[in-house]
Parts: C-alpha cells; structure tokens; sequence
C-alpha cells in the first residue's frame, strides 16, 4: 500500500519516514507525486488544517493520505502563534522571520515566563473515507537566542524540557524521541496497525 504525504518538507518527510516507513510499501511527497498545488489551510485549528489538507491530496491521487499541522503555544503570548506558527512573521515558512517576531514578542519576558508546547495533529484520510486522527505535544520554552543548527522552524528557540536543549542542538533522534510530532507518529503508527490489522 502506498502513502501521500500530504507535504514536501524535507526534515518532515525524514521524520515521517522513520516512523511509518514500515507500515506501508512506498512513502510520496506532492512533489513525488508530480502535484504543485498549494493547499490553502483555512481551518481555525490544528486538526481542522491537518485533514483539510489529507482531504485534498486524498481526492486528488485517490491514496490513502497522511498531513499534519504543527502548532507552538506560547503562554506569555497567550497561546501565539498557534494555528498559525508557520505563517507567523508573515510570510509562509520563512522560518527567520518567524523566530524573529516571537524573540521580539518575548522582549522582557522573564525565563521562567517564556513556557510553550508544540503540538503536532496528524490526519491519515482513506479513499473509502475513513479519517484517523492524533496528536503529539511535547513541553518546553522559548530560548532567549537562536541556537544550535540542525532541524527547522522554531527549533533553534524551542528549549525541550526533555532533552534539556534545544531541538535544534539535538539530533533528529533526539528530536523524534521527545518530539511532538514523533509523538503523534508513534501514536497513529498504533492506530494504523490496528487499522489495518497489523
């Protein structure tokens, strides 16, 4: 059985990868899958834009297809950027501009003040219409400086309680063990073998 991926994030493809790469026989990105469409994610939650997107792909290859929308929850900034980390500086996934707005959101904000979460909802959308759905959260804070250089997105800024660093100082086996979005994997790696009897 194949799967789409409802994505052409590089660090995400790997992360998906090595989680469910056993469940099915091959794993496809938009781009493998030839599509250049950009899905306008119009919910007003995680969840509603993970299967927006599943939905789309879905109809479109008719594959069974897994996205995935990943928010951080800021508690000084009472829950930003949430739904829309990704487009929060302004412009999609320009992941400087991103970091930048949330350091100077947080200008002043003392260390003990700066607890977030991320949290990633994963949808997988059959073609009979069957929808399964989790999530993954992982606690932390937001780092007064970018560090470290591995990773993407928010991780030079994202303090793992966890890993006692931030994601983008760990590696990617660090991050998928403690990981929000690991997490969420590992759960609806479960919820698949049952699924599908495995």
């Amino acid at each position: 059985m194949k799967l789409a991926i409802a994505s052409n994030n590089e660090h995400k493809l790997a992360e998906i990868k090595s989680i469910l790469g056993g469940c099915f026989d091959e794993l496809l990105s938009i781009k493998d899958l030839g599509i250049d469409i950009e899905i306008e994610e119009t919910g007003t939650t995680l969840i509603e834009n993970a299967l927006i997107k599943a939905r789309t792909i879905r109809d479109l290859t008719g594959l069974v297809t897994l996205a995935d929308d990943t928010g951080l929850m800021v508690d000084a900034l009472n829950g930003e950027p949430g739904v829309y980390s990704a487009r929060y500086g302004g412009v999609e996934h320009d992941y400087a501009r991103n970091n930048e707005k949330l350091l100077k959101n947080l200008e002043g904000v003392p260390d003990e003040k700066r607890t977030a979460r991320f949290k990633t909802v994963i949808a997988v959308c059959f073609p009979d219409g069957t929808e399964l759905t989790c999530e993954g959260c992982v606690e932390g804070k937001i780092a007064t400086e970018l560090r470290g250089t591995r990773g993407f997105g928010y991780d030079p800024l994202f303090y793992s309680f966890e890993l006692g660093k931030v994601f983008a100082e760990g590696s990617l086996e660090d991050k998928n063990s403690v990981g929000h979005r690991g997490r969420a994997l590992r759960k609806m790696l479960e919820i698949l073998k049952e699924h599908l009897g495995k």
